[in-house]
């Protein structure tokens, strides 16, 4: 296209045309040209002020150019100026909700200096998508020492701390590497069993001198760890899990689930082996573990294939609702029940559904006379006695090992005394999405319609599949949640036509490892961080796909995760404005469905930006990232994609006209990222 045109330039030519005479056909030739250098002039002006995006005009045909053009300016500027102006109010309404205080109270010039800020991020964002994804500038690569990043834990001078610390604008902007030796995970199930040495923060002195069962269990072998079964110290993990069954009255531990038990909170997992036993048994396991700067329990259990997170008994209730677990259970898990006048074991039993089960296995259960046994026994007095008045009874003792039964029946708190202790809670305080509220010292739970005794629950596989009256506890419609349930049976069925002949495809290869032989075992480890009824999980595991999926249902959204924790799935409540609680590349695949939509319309303290870059914190390399929103999100998400050096692409399902999916593939990093 031609460049700007000089008006002057253009008026000259007009005069030397008036100086030919009045010629007729010179006069034609003359307004001929006019008109074509004017409708010129006007293109160029809008290619111009679009610069990529170039904007294709019709031949004028009459009126006044500079009439248009002046006409064309102020409505630019106009929208230009509207729209500064509203996203002047939202950046401040973004700085006065992450200041937590009203405006007039924020000094020192602060509000200003986060403001400015602010801006300047807003207007960077809308510049940089409306360019396209050509133009996007590419995120940059964290430094070594971000290799196992997990912010709102080790973004504090204590690296020790066991409670979340996530400030605004403390998470770091940068792509999270692996580090130089890291290799993909082994398949499912050897990837059970044999982890690479490199892909975990931990150090042979750590494994060789570690006190837990479970961690004992672990072997070095040149460049892996072994958790191998015909170790003679794994089976350790399954005389304990037979002997857990013994003392419940059970004859083996295939007999866990006609028991009524389904899901397990195992706290201070050690690296997960008892769930990984568990599991083989159709068991549901949740490891949960304090953050651990190294040698951590939840990304070597992750690493192997098996359900964590970060959490903690410390001040704040777990991101979990009431009556969430049919059994807790504690080996070694350094946790001090006798403390605080009891208020984790409070915590426990909201956890725990009733006629669940309490394991705990400790020292502090044994007694042998010396001065440490004195005080062990002061403290099993304690929990002994707290125990019965949270209605637990205790059903058997054998060594260390000791199991409470939670009462399934609401008038044995009726019974007790008026002033015992903890009491009730009252209805205010007792709620279904506690998401990291304070601890509470009272009885919670009682007052829910979930309060049904597990062994009056259908067993699993069948608990998924909720009719009615079930539903009716948390106000579903029958016709929404079969809905649900067929858009997500034929969803995994596209979704692995799409994703089978990438995954398999013969070039490239992936680093570290070959195409497993049929049957496939594509995934392994699946964030849903919009799960909605758990209808993505539920259509997963009828299309045999051996895989587990971490149901995140948003703070943002209608509180579903009871449904979800009652259908017999995992999952936890959480914040997307905040990190995700667990270490880097843990997850295979991260589905997203409405999510985008969702946090945009809340008027979120965050940026899209920001999600997408703890996203590509949590995803494994060569993992894939799913997401199914409005045609005008997916665009965004593709630009975003772009930036995180993700292989994107649209692709066109169902024939839906409402909403796109966008397919991301996360490549391997070249060495040039290390560097």
């Amino acid at each position: 296209m031609v460049g700007p045109h000089n008006r002057a330039g253009s008026s000259g030519r007009l005069r030397e045309a008036d100086l030919l005479g009045s010629d007729p056909e010179n006069e034609i030739k003359t307004k001929r040209d006019k008109e074509k250098n004017d409708s010129a002039n006007i293109s160029d002006y809008l290619c111009n002020a679009a610069d990529d995006h170039c904007f294709v005009v019709d031949k004028v045909t009459g009126g006044s150019v500079k009439m248009q053009l002046n006409l064309f300016s102020l409505v630019l500027k106009l929208v230009v100026a509207i729209t500064a102006f509203f996203l002047l109010l939202t950046s401040l309404r973004r700085v006065v909700s992450n200041s937590k205080k009203p405006l007039h109270s924020i000094t020192g010039g602060y509000w200003w200096v986060a403001l400015q800020e602010q801006l300047v991020s807003d207007f960077s964002d809308i510049q940089e998508l409306s360019l396209g994804s050509s133009r996007v500038k590419e995120v940059e690569y964290c430094s070594k020492e971000y290799e196992n990043y997990v912010p709102c834990f080790n973004n504090s001078k204590n690296s020790l701390q066991l409670d979340r610390h996530c400030e605004w604008g403390s998470r770091v902007n940068c792509l999270v590497i692996p580090p130089k030796n890291y290799r993909l995970p082994l398949k499912w199930p050897a990837g059970r069993d044999v982890i690479w040495y490199a892909n975990v923060k931990i150090s042979a002195q750590e494994v060789l001198t570690s006190g837990a069962l479970t961690k004992r269990m672990m072997m070095l072998e040149e460049d892996q760890i072994s958790f191998r079964s015909d170790s003679l110290m794994f089976d350790g993990v399954e005389d304990y899990a037979h002997q857990i069954a013994d003392m419940i009255g059970l004859r083996s531990v295939s007999d866990f689930n006609q028991a009524g038990i389904r899901s397990v909170l195992d706290i201070g997992c050690g690296y997960g082996s008892l769930g990984a036993h568990l599991f083989s048994r159709n068991l549901m396991t949740m490891c949960i573990a304090n953050y651990e700067p190294s040698g951590s329990q939840v990304q070597l259990t992750l690493e192997r294939g098996l359900p964590a997170m970060i959490a903690s008994f410390s001040s704040k209730k777990l991101p979990f609702s009431s009556l969430s677990f049919d059994m807790l259970h504690c080996a070694r898990c350094s946790i001090d029940w006798a403390s605080k006048d009891g208020i984790y074991l409070v915590e426990a039993d909201r956890l725990l559904k009733p006629g669940g089960y309490f394991v705990w296995t400790s020292p502090v259960a044994s007694v042998h006379g010396s001065a440490e046994a004195n005080e062990n026994q002061k403290k099993w007095q304690f929990v002994h006695q707290f125990a019965e008045s949270l209605c637990w009874d205790m059903l058997s003792q054998q060594d260390d090992t000791i199991i409470w039964r939670k009462t399934a029946h609401k008038n044995c708190y009726a019974s007790q005394k008026h002033n015992s202790n903890p009491p009730i809670c009252k209805k205010g305080s007792d709620v279904e999405s506690p998401y990291y509220q304070p601890l509470h010292l009272c009885i919670g739970g009682t007052q829910s319609e979930r309060w049904i005794p597990i062994e009056q629950r259908t067993a699993w596989p069948s608990r998924a599949n909720l009719n009615s009256s079930e539903l009716k506890l948390y106000g579903v419609p029958n016709e929404e949640f079969s809905v649900d349930s067929l858009k997500w049976k034929s969803a995994i069925q596209e979704y692995w036509s799409l994703l089978s002949p990438q995954i398999f495809s013969d070039h490239p290869k992936r680093p570290g490892d070959e195409d497993p032989s049929p049957p496939f075992n594509m995934l392994r480890n699946v964030l849903d961080m919009n799960a909605q009824f758990g209808g993505f999980n539920h259509a997963l595991l009828e299309a045999g796909k051996n895989l587990w999926v971490m149901n995140v249902v948003p703070t943002t959204a209608s509180n579903t995760l009871p449904l979800i924790l009652d259908r017999g799935f995992i999952g936890t409540s959480h914040n997307w404005c905040e990190a995700f609680p667990s270490y880097p590349r843990t997850y295979d695949m991260i589905h997203a469905d409405g999510l985008l939509s969702l946090e945009t319309h809340q008027h979120q303290k965050c940026s899209m930006l920001d999600l997408f870059l703890d996203m590509d914190r949590l995803l494994r390399p060569e993992g894939w990232a799913i997401f199914r929103d409005t045609h005008s999100m997916i665009e965004s998400a593709r630009a975003l994609a772009t930036r995180l050096r993700w292989d994107a692409r649209v692709v066109d399902v169902e024939a839906n006209v409402a909403e796109g999916v966008l397919i991301c593939h996360k490549p391997f990093p070249g060495e040039s990222s290390r560097t």
